[in-house]
């Protein structure tokens, strides 16, 4: 059965760099995904369209037609990816109020992956310091890399080389199996030292005495 990827964008433009970054993390996933043998459906949730029923339900605590449908997506996603642009240092207020609106129980355990565009590198700490400590109070499982990109990245080698390590752990996190070579799957440090298969032999272990030969604990 193919997983369901929703992509989150809070991108406020036609196009936007936000929007943008988010089509080329999906892209990074389902090629993940797709080099373990699995398929993934994509699903993309732009919140610019859900603004004014956002904040219907947050003056009177009724969610509208269009904001049930857009938490029933939520529900149904094996994965998510949640791109905000950074406003005021920070998630902008459209992305912060699409997960207010959520149940706290709707992301626990949802592998996640986030992201952030902006015009400058100096709000790059803006995943650390805002947007992972959100994903972690409603215990979404994120991956460790997350994806800043500055007007500046966009097409810049090191730029997509972090896209593919995150939308490779976040297929990782979709889907358990091997991955098939060359085919987009995350690769192995090359001269890495292989172990045998079947066992978990690491050597041989030199004893505390030895190592603490010759020391006298000044």
């Amino acid at each position: 059965m193919a997983r369901t990827l929703l992509v989150i964008s809070a991108g406020t433009s036609t196009p936007s760099s936000t929007r943008l970054l988010a089509d080329q993390l999906a892209d990074a996933v389902t090629a993940g995904v797709t080099a373990r043998g699995e398929e993934i459906a994509v699903d993309v949730l732009e919140l610019g369209p859900l603004a004014a029923p956002m904040a219907t339900m947050m003056t009177s605590g009724v969610p509208p037609a269009e904001l049930v449908a857009a938490h029933e997506r939520v529900a149904a996603a094996d994965g998510v990816v949640a791109v905000t642009p950074v406003f005021a240092a920070s998630y902008s207020g459209l992305f912060k109020m699409f997960f207010d609106t959520l149940d706290p129980a709707a992301l626990t355990g949802v592998p996640a992956l986030i992201a952030a565009t902006a015009g400058t590198p100096r709000h790059s700490l803006v995943l650390d310091h805002a947007v992972r400590p959100l994903l972690a109070y409603l215990r979404a499982d994120t991956v460790p890399t997350a994806v800043f990109a500055a007007t500046e990245d966009f097409g810049s080698p090191e730029l997509g080389a972090r896209i593919r390590r995150a939308g490779a752990e976040l297929a990782g996190r979709l889907v358990t199996t091997s991955a098939v070579a060359g085919f987009g799957g995350p690769t192995e440090i090359p001269d890495a030292p292989r172990r045998s298969a079947g066992t978990d032999d690491l050597g041989p272990v030199t004893p505390f005495r030895e190592l603490l030969r010759g020391h006298t604990g000044d």
